[in-house]
């Protein structure tokens, strides 16, 4: 059983009670390939991230999220986009039903070793072409159309 629950544009999604700011990376290897973690808590592959702790920003968030889940030391490049969807809620088992508040960065490997976490069941570079037959949730998806689009600007939505 999962821990979380993910749902989008569902009718029957329970009400948000939480927003909380997180951050994610893409971060892409010399291939074109995309650094994803298998997710334990809903079997999704996903970007690296989290939320913010309090005394840091949210690039130093993304950068400590990153080398927890993957064992990668990123800096940031850049920004892809903000994602506040309020169609896109996660419940939570404790009761918790956040809204999404995602800023997505750009990353770029500075060092480290790719590691598997106790938040992640498998780590590695997938080609792009690779992601439509892997358990990707939509609004990831939608962070991947954006960078492969390259986007002049960064999405605010």
């Amino acid at each position: 059983m999962s821990r979380r629950r993910d749902y989008y544009r569902d009718p029957h999604a329970p009400k948000a009670n939480s927003l909380v700011p997180g951050g994610s990376a893409l971060v892409v290897d010399e291939r074109g390939a995309v650094l994803m973690q298998r997710r334990s808590d809903s079997g999704n592959w996903s970007l690296p991230g989290g939320v913010m702790e309090i005394g840091e920003t949210l690039e130093q968030c993304v950068v400590r999220e990153t080398r927890e889940e993957t064992g990668l030391e990123i800096e940031i490049t850049g920004l892809l986009g903000i994602y506040t969807d309020p169609d896109h809620v996660i419940a939570y088992a404790d009761g918790e039903v956040r809204q999404e508040f995602n800023v997505t960065f750009y990353g770029r490997v500075r060092g480290g070793r790719i590691t598997v976490s106790d938040e992640s069941t498998a780590v590695r570079f997938v080609g792009v072409d690779e992601l439509t037959d892997l358990p990707v949730h939509d609004t990831v998806r939608l962070r991947l159309h954006h960078y492969r689009e390259r986007r002049a600007q960064p999405y605010l939505g």
